[in-house]
């Protein structure tokens, strides 16, 4: 029995939902600046990290995941002017290094190295975008985690750093004028009282601005808003050609509308107030993505009268939409990706089919198809290539292959790609283990694609070790890569890995996201049971050593998933989950989830909210309904898309329920971290100690053997 700290309850938080009354007793925990917080964080930390060090082969855990984490990594190399750039990691590198060079062989030197910002690794690069000659670097730095980031420039020729920083910037792209003296950015008000990844407010009323590089900030160009709209984010292209900035305002997580301004008629070709804007498309009603254009004819990746995705002309100079064009059309199946232009007259088209990446090369004028790139099973992660270059990158990785780069020259007729790079790992033989691609049925019938890996040589049976992650959510699809983490659980483990695309995600497009979103979310959880149920029947696993993980919107599927079927579960890794679904639209950036979760201020969209929340549906056991599994949930202190308050809430509420409960005697904990956040930017070093300590964590309470 695990003694839990004693949370304070607060009665008298509580509201009423259109005759449904709902109590709140730990919303005090909202208050990140609260010492009652602080001392709730300490306390629980204090019972978690004895439990998670005092596992007995945690050494070889953590020595062995950072001996596999020790491998050379490099991204696809990018041309920008006369220079090609490119990150590298060492090995244990804290963060990427921007590598320059002048050729593709030639010896490289550092640009720019993110791990001299700060001693402990917390200070990160956030982006990163080049003016049009390759002049110019601007760049955004993070602390500690946060989406908040501070603009910087700096000079090729010289290494200098301009003196200006741009401040309350989030959520924005960089984007340069031709003229290469200046980009678009957006920012909140300079009255935001804590732009550091600790604030729990709503962020309302983003800018679009324009700074001229060597001046400060102050002497920026507030260029578009729109008051009225305090939710919207602005998103702002510059054209290819430098003459249409082509604006993109979207309040949730999926729609957005189209702006353009013709630059070239700015009166004396200066950007001195307000543009002038005109609609293309003036409501949000389907996603649009600018690609490229050819003259006044602009080509948008889009979702409207296309679930799969397609690419369409609109004539800027003529936009009603009954005279927009289809360059590439749906495919009844496999989902467009992304595009992207190269050689002036072609598009890289990277489609998704049955979960596994596709990549051809089309023209960009008719649409015409002219070839495919060879691949195997897994997924084209990084991509370079400009529509003035004649050459192109790609980067190719899978469950087995940390990455194959491919170099392409598109001079030739052949298009015959040719490794560029590729990425290896020493103690590694990819063909000493196996990947399979399952359709197991889920409640309703529908078939749902798993994939399934281990170590060949295996007998697998019920006493093996499954690891089973999930997200299913927001379009956003599951597929193969390489992870090193999951490597030492399959290695030393004799586990199993598996992970279904359930629905809710965009591995088939509109249709699977919509069959996993708002009054059919439940949906997503019913598929993970049954992805666990065919596991279990199938002989990969039982429930008692079925792992199951996920983070974010996947944090949420496993805490709902151990709330509703906790018979079914051995352990569960729950990362900065949304979890309660009642006020998660309160905070930050959490309004623009209503496209995925709904709105429990809607009379209509709070029932299957509250049915599911996991805040509001813990049960304690009892005869009829088994303990909760180990469970160790994951948060941290700056993380500020999924506040801790949601996890922080949840494991309050949760040991409260099972206090004094004789049935519940596995361990229920949260690990708190200190100067990190949603999971982007986090250094090397935090990341191995965080890995470290959620296999600790199963080997534990599951009792798990390290094979060595």
């Amino acid at each position: 029995m695990f003694h839990y700290p004693e949370a304070r309850r607060d009665e008298t938080a509580v509201e009423n939902f259109f005759g449904t009354t709902v109590t709140d007793p730990y919303r005090w925990l909202e208050d990140p600046d609260s010492p009652e917080t602080a001392r709730f964080v300490e306390e629980q930390n204090a019972i978690t990290k004895p439990y998670l060090e005092s596992c007995p082969v945690r050494s070889h855990i953590k020595n062995r995941l950072t001996q596999l984490w020790n491998y050379p990594k490099y991204s696809c190399p990018y041309r920008h002017g006369n220079k090609y750039y490119f990150y590298q990691n060492t090995g244990l590198q804290n963060h990427n290094v921007m590598y320059m060079q002048d050729t593709l062989y030639s010896e490289p030197q550092v640009f720019l190295d993110p791990n001299t910002f700060s001693k402990d690794g917390t200070v990160s690069l956030s982006r990163t975008r080049f003016s049009d000659n390759g002049n110019i670097l601007s760049y955004g730095v993070s602390r500690s985690g946060s989406d908040w980031f501070t603009i910087r420039f700096k000079e090729v020729s010289t290494g200098k750093v301009f003196p200006e920083e741009l401040k309350y910037v989030k959520y924005s792209r960089m984007t340069w004028t031709h003229d290469n003296k200046g980009i678009f950015y957006a920012k909140y008000p300079g009255k935001i009282k804590k732009p550091d990844g600790t604030e729990v407010l709503c962020n309302e009323h983003q800018k679009l601005f324009y700074h001229r590089v060597g001046t400060s900030q102050d002497k920026d160009v507030m260029c578009v808003e729109f008051p009225h709209e305090p939710l919207w984010r602005i998103g702002a292209e510059v054209s290819d050609c430098g003459r249409w900035l082509v604006v993109t305002p979207q309040q949730d997580c999926s729609l957005n509308m189209i702006l353009v301004c013709d630059l070239h008629n700015l009166p004396n070709g200066q950007i001195t107030g307000p543009l002038n804007l005109y609609h293309v498309v003036g409501k949000m009603e389907a996603d649009y993505e600018y690609i490229t254009n050819d003259g006044a004819d602009l080509i948008f990746r889009t979702s409207r009268g296309a679930p799969n995705y397609r690419l369409i002309k609109i004539n800027i100079l003529n936009p009603a939409p009954e005279n927009w064009k289809a360059l590439i059309q749906g495919h009844p199946r496999n989902v467009l990706d992304w595009a992207a232009p190269i050689r002036n007259d072609k598009l890289v088209l990277c489609y998704i089919y049955d979960v596994k990446s596709m990549l051809q090369l089309c023209d960009m004028r008719t649409g015409q198809w002219l070839y495919t790139f060879p691949l195997d099973v897994g997924t084209i992660t990084g991509f370079s290539g400009k529509k003035k270059n004649t050459e192109m990158f790609y980067q190719f990785t899978s469950f087995l292959n940390p990455g194959i780069i491919y170099h392409c020259d598109l001079t030739q007729n052949t298009f015959q790609p040719t490794v560029y790079r590729e990425i290896t790992l020493k103690d590694f033989n990819p063909t000493a283990y196996e990947t399979q691609q399952v359709v197991y049925t889920s409640w309703d019938g529908t078939g749902v694609p798993m994939f399934i890996v281990y170590r060949r040589g295996i007998i697998l049976n019920k006493t093996r070790p499954c690891l089973l992650y999930g997200y299913g959510g927001f379009n956003v699809s599951i597929q193969p890569t390489f992870c090193v983490v999951r490597l030492v659980f399959m290695q030393h483990f004799d586990g199993v890995l598996a992970i279904p695309n359930i629905r809710g995600g965009g591995e088939y497009g509109e249709a699977w996201h919509n069959a996993g979103r708002l009054y059919f979310k439940q949906n997503t959880f019913n598929d993970f049971h049954a992805a666990a149920e065919f596991l279990v029947a199938q002989g990969y696993t039982c429930k008692e050593k079925l792992i199951i993980q996920g983070g974010s919107n996947g944090g949420l599927l496993i805490a709902a998933c151990i709330n509703q079927r906790p018979d079914l579960y051995g352990a569960a890794l729950c990362q900065v989950g949304v979890l309660d679904m009642l006020r998660y639209h309160k905070f930050t950036i959490g309004h623009a989830w209503v496209s995925d979760y709904g709105n429990p201020e809607d009379p209509r969209e709070f029932p299957f909210l509250f049915a599911y929340s996991p805040l509001h549906n813990i049960r304690p056991p009892d005869e009829q309904r088994m303990q909760y599994p180990p469970t160790l949930l994951l948060t941290a202190d700056h993380d500020d898309r999924v506040m801790p308050l949601h996890s922080l809430k949840f494991i309050a509420a949760l040991q409260h329920a099972v206090r004094g409960n004789h049935r519940q005697t596995n361990p229920l904990l949260i690990r708190v971290e200190t100067k990190a956040g949603h999971g982007g930017g986090k250094p090397t070093s935090k990341l191995i100690d965080e890995n470290t300590d959620m296999l600790c964590f199963v080997v534990q309470s599951l009792g798990l053997e390290f094979y060595k």
